[in-house]
């Protein structure tokens, strides 16, 4: 097969830098010993023995970059990639890893969790799956060339492990994860050891949740805001609400093939509108209005692939128990001391009852309640800036766009209601011009 694959002209290129690896696995067999040039020598013609330098360990053969390259074998090649995992992960912790599979779903987010994972050798199978493929916007966090735009970010993602390991297993889903192939994903030949689910698509979000739960996976998300990770130990807790219950009465059908911008307050509710950063919020405002879909930095991204790696790494050695959510956030831990924050969060004040019909008469009771209880000193807004102001916030994202959203203006404050009922369809600036005051 070496012979044919040079006589077609299959392999542009031939890679043989066998010697420095051999010379990597003795050193690592004699961590204690100071070896000389010859040292190696003798070491590795002990190891040869009979056998030509050419023909030992494998040839692994890159058909999208037409490459040979020789490598220890298998068991060899773990053992010099991973020595410098020593004692941070031992070789007994390294074995156990080495069994695990993982499925990702999502591979933007999920390719820098997947090739860190690779990098550390955190599994001995990942399962990649994505329907998507590298548009050049992607390259803002997505590490790959231009020579890859049009390519299934599967296959890249893919490509670039084989690359450093090609002795871990990779089954790709091009398709994404749908109910088609959900069964295949989580259970072929044996089920997930751990789930990370980094996916735009809700309906995914949600269902994929409960097959993890349903077979007792673990569930690992990062959302590479505030360096959010999200944990859900579904096989220590069979019983626990999916997303920590923040999901209860979204029907995944009903979520399916919502466009960016009619996603973004089922986003909001499912990662929390109240503790994402300032920026994500107005860009959130932004969504299919000046920006196609919210944002994603490269720092952000890789700050997610280390943090999941590291969470991934101590679930499946039993190290770290815990469901929850957690925050990383840079700009907090690394800033100047006396920095004030861009914008700062009014506490929200909640007199009447969320769930009952908001009457002009609940409202007015509330703003009578308000302006006896804090002294407000406000300027009076002009007509034309009131009527600005509404206007760009009727513009802001809501379910449906049903808009059950209810104005009121006193004494320069403009307050604005949430109807929750389910007949909230209203229009803001008609109400408001009837009850400004």
């Amino acid at each position: 097969m070496f012979e044919k694959l040079i006589a077609e002209k299959e392999a542009w290129f031939i890679h043989d830098e066998i010697y420095g690896q051999l010379q990597e696995l003795v050193k690592s067999e004699h961590p204690a010993l100071k070896l000389k040039l010859d040292d190696y020598s003798r070491l590795i013609s002990q190891r040869l023995g009979d056998r030509s330098i050419k023909e030992y360990g494998v040839w692994v053969y890159y058909p999208w970059s037409k490459r040979l390259v020789h490598l220890l074998d298998e068991e060899e090649f773990i053992e010099v990639r991973t020595n410098r995992n020593r004692y941070k992960i031992t070789r007994e912790e390294q074995k156990t890893l080495s069994r695990k599979k993982i499925g990702i779903v999502g591979l933007s987010v999920g390719q820098s969790i997947a090739l860190t994972l690779a990098m550390e050798r955190t599994c001995g199978e990942l399962r990649l799956a994505d329907f998507d493929t590298a548009e050049l916007s992607n390259l803002n966090r997505i590490r790959t060339g231009v020579q890859n735009l049009g390519v299934n970010k599967t296959l890249i993602a893919a490509r670039e492990i084989l690359e450093i390991d090609p002795f871990i297993k990779i089954r790709i889903y091009n398709n994404g994860l749908n109910e088609e192939n959900m069964d295949h994903f989580f259970s072929y030949e044996g089920k997930l050891d751990l789930f990370v689910e980094v996916c735009d698509g809700l309906d995914i979000k949600i269902e994929s949740r409960y097959k993890a739960r349903a077979l007792q996976i673990p569930v690992v998300m990062d959302t590479n805001d505030r360096g959010m990770l999200d944990v859900e130990r579904f096989d220590l807790e069979p019983g626990r609400e999916i997303l920590h219950g923040l999901a209860d009465g979204l029907d995944p059908k009903s979520v399916k093939g919502l466009t960016n911008e009619e996603k973004v307050p089922y986003v909001l509710r499912l990662i929390g509108a109240d503790t994402i950063s300032t920026r994500m919020k107005a860009s959130m405002l932004e969504v299919e209005q000046s920006i196609n879909t919210w944002p994603q930095l490269a720092s952000s991204v890789t700050l997610g692939g280390a943090l999941t790696t590291d969470v991934c790494r101590r679930i499946l050695l039993d190290q770290y128990h815990e469901s929850g959510r957690y925050y990383v956030d840079l700009e907090e831990l690394v800033g100047d001391r006396d920095a004030k924050p861009e914008l700062t969060p009014v506490q929200a004040t909640q007199l009447v009852n969320p769930y009952s019909v908001l009457e002009w008469s609940d409202i007015r009771k509330f703003v009578d309640q308000f302006f006896d209880k804090y002294k407000v000193a406000a300027t009076e807004i002009s007509d034309h800036y009131l009527d600005e102001l509404v206007n760009a916030a009727i513009a802001a994202p809501s379910a449906g766009n049903n808009q059950p959203w209810k104005w009121y203006y006193r004494q320069g404050v403009l307050f604005l209601f949430h109807d929750k009922t389910p007949h909230a369809q209203v229009h803001s600036i008609t109400l408001f011009c009837h009850i400004r005051q």
